[in-house]
């Protein structure tokens, strides 16, 4: 009897404990371990990766374009011993200091900042030192707009360049082991400056970081990286392209040829850049693959793939620090200097960025995991003491959702008489509650869930107030609703300039950023309503002399017409010029004779200054005067060549850019 009782015993505690274990199991799956320690190790292998990887990929970036670099390893640090021992520790450059700025930002704001707190951040702290799709959207951001409409290709013509997978790594090991929060997060912050496929090698090195806090294998980084990518996306496809070739090539040079080929020589022209991110992305794939996970291999990999090679020698050189952690790095990388006792001397210095304050690299290390471990609590993790030692549970599953605000981009472009179908969302905010709440809509116009559509019956300026809400949080803002008069620089009979043909034999001899299809030969472009894309674009690039010179632009007809408003719209900006430094309309008189209209104002104000970090690509000028009544108006000022990019572009003649010019009259209603 006591056996029998005791078998029925045992039974139902078997029972009872498998029973529980089912039902914990699911929440089990939910949540990995670390402890502080070790988590501390390979946010210090995070960042003190990508300073080894910066530094030491520096010397070869953009060195190696029609061929790789040479097998002649290990490179070092080159000519950039020099400067570790001038600076006497690290220093910045752009794959470390726009993430310490991050940092900054999220000790400020909380560990989910708005995209208007890293405008914020950005337009203080970030003053020079960035180009191609950095530059762009820092020049929109001044111009009055926000992420992500800073990133959007319509008007940021880089949108495709490399520059978010280098800045944004941050996101992803303050977010350890949380690979969906991770990638979802680092989407968004690639948006700032990106769009579209632009974003992707973002996304899968924010997942890959993620990951790495509890993942060595490389090529299971890499499957887990891609499984966070849209399947049938341009990289994802990238990505498995490159496992092919590393499987077809046992020689690294040979995948690189192919690679090289496809994404680099065949690139459709207006994305055919040395900085694509997709091409980019590849070389780090391929590094990585061929790197079989060695810290040494992988980062003269990653210099000898070519092209933007210190970013790729950066991203990598930072994963890897995560997978080992910091006490796995080779010293020698880290100690290059007789004496230094500490990773870099434990030093930081800022050579690039507005009042970032140099920096302690182990205080770096030590901010970043309180952020870390701060993010891991409000997702749901622990932190706690087991066996007398500091441990954390991570919520793996936790998931990003962007902050609630309203995003500031182009304003709708309406005309009257003409369809216009415009949101006021981007997809980070699509989802939310939109309504009217104030003022009265353009007669002819309709407004629901974030969009305005119909054919305006009325010009004029119309303001509405809109409400943005969650169910929780809510908040509203105004907006006018500029309808313009009809076009009248459609009806046209001329078009008046003073440069008449783009000087190809001098814009070959420029840096230029874009794929030659978006310059149009002559500014016949300027009234044919397309704002963008191939053939959208003139450069008054004359002869290599004339600096500073005088541009205009503007139109005659056979018949006086009333005009008192004209919209002028930049084009794509070089690093070197592009932009106007002042800007007048002036129209014929009775005589003949040009002559400045009266109570000229402009909408938004030309920058106040000439540098080339405050000048927005693909914006709207929209100037207002006293009506003339005139056969011929034109807008007309100064044009710039920066001093700095001078020298390089072969006394090229000061330019402006332009794709639009329309004229319009706002006094008389149809």
């Amino acid at each position: 009897m006591k056996k029998e009782l005791l078998i029925c015993l045992i039974s139902s505690l078997l029972f009872i404990n498998a029973d529980s274990i089912k039902k914990i199991e699911p929440q089990l799956k939910k949540y990995k371990t670390i402890t502080v320690n070790e988590l501390r190790d390979k946010i210090a292998g995070a960042w003190i990766g990508q300073m080894i990887g910066n530094i030491y990929g520096l010397p070869h970036e953009n060195k190696y374009i029609d061929a790789p670099g040479e097998e002649n390893w290990p490179y070092g640090y080159m000519k950039n011993i020099d400067k570790l021992r001038q600076y006497n520790g690290a220093f910045s450059d752009d794959d470390t200091d726009v993430e310490y700025m991050y940092l900054l930002t999220m000790e400020k704001y909380g560990v989910e900042p708005t995209y208007e707190q890293m405008r914020e951040a950005w337009m203080f702290h970030i003053r020079d030192r960035v180009w191609l799709a950095n530059r762009a959207t820092l020049g929109l951001m001044h111009y009055g707009y926000t992420p992500p409409f800073t990133g959007k290709k319509e008007i940021n013509p880089h949108w495709f360049q490399i520059d978010p997978q280098l800045i944004n790594e941050i996101w992803a090991y303050t977010a350890p082991g949380m690979v969906d929060y991770a990638a979802q997060k680092s989407d968004w912050a690639a948006r700032v400056t990106s769009d579209d496929w632009g974003t992707e090698p973002t996304i899968h090195y924010g997942a890959m970081y993620a990951a790495a806090f509890f993942e060595k294998d490389i090529n299971k980084l890499i499957e887990i990286g891609l499984s966070a990518l849209p399947n049938d996306g341009r990289y994802a496809q990238t990505v498995r392209d490159m496992i092919a070739l590393h499987k077809k090539h046992p020689k690294w040079q040979d995948a690189w040829k192919e690679m090289a080929q496809k994404y680099y020589i065949n690139e459709p022209n207006l994305t055919k850049t040395i900085w694509n991110a997709n091409l980019n992305g590849a070389c780090g794939i391929l590094a990585m693959l061929y790197g079989e996970g060695d810290f040494q291999n992988t980062l003269d990999l990653s210099c000898a793939m070519g092209f933007d090679a210190d970013n790729q020698a950066a991203t990598l050189a930072g994963l890897l620090g995560v997978t080992s952690g910091f006490k796995s790095l080779p010293k020698d990388l880290y100690l290059p200097i007789e004496g230094w006792t500490k990773a870099f001397n434990d030093t930081y210095i800022n050579i690039t960025r507005h009042e970032l304050p140099d920096a302690s690299i182990d205080d770096l290390i030590d901010r970043t995991l309180a952020i870390a471990i701060k993010l891991i609590e409000e997702k749901g993790g622990r932190v706690y003491v087991m066996n007398n030692i500091k441990t954390v549970d991570i919520n793996i599953s936790a998931q990003f959702e962007a902050p609630i605000e309203f995003y500031l981009g182009p304003p709708v472009k309406m005309e009257i008489n003409q369809p216009v179908d415009f949101t006021f969302y981007s997809n980070a905010n699509k989802d939310y509650n939109w309504s009217l709440i104030g003022g009265d809509l353009p007669p002819g116009t309709t407004f629901d869930k974030g969009r305005l559509q119909g054919v305006p019956k009325s010009f004029g300026v119309f303001p509405i107030k809109l409400q943005l809400d969650n169910d929780k949080t809510f908040l509203s803002k105004t907006f006018d609703l500029l309808v313009k008069n009809e076009n009248l620089a459609l009806n046209a009979d001329s078009i008046i300039t003073n440069v008449n043909i783009l000087n190809d034999s001098v814009l070959d001899s420029c840096w230029t950023t874009f794929g030659n299809s978006i310059y149009s030969k002559s500014p016949t472009i300027i009234n044919d309503g397309i704002f963008n894309g191939p053939n959208s674009v003139f450069y008054s690039i004359a002869a290599k002399a004339k600096i500073p010179k005088v541009d205009y632009y503007g139109y005659e007809w056979n018949k006086p017409q009333t005009i008192d408003m004209m919209v002028f719209s930049t084009g794509g900006m070089e690093e070197f010029g592009g932009w106007f430094t002042s800007l007048n309309v002036q129209y014929k008189n009775n005589e003949g004779k040009w002559v400045a209209v009266e109570n000229q104002s402009i909408e938004p104000n030309l920058p106040k200054t000439d540098v080339v970090f405050f000048q927005p690509h693909f914006a709207d000028y929209i100037l207002t005067f006293q009506p003339v009544s005139t056969n011929a108006i034109r807008i007309i000022g100064d044009a710039a060549v920066q001093d700095h990019w001078h020298k390089y572009t072969k006394n090229v003649s000061s330019f402006t850019s332009i794709s639009e010019l329309s004229v319009h009259n706002s006094q008389k209603q149809n």
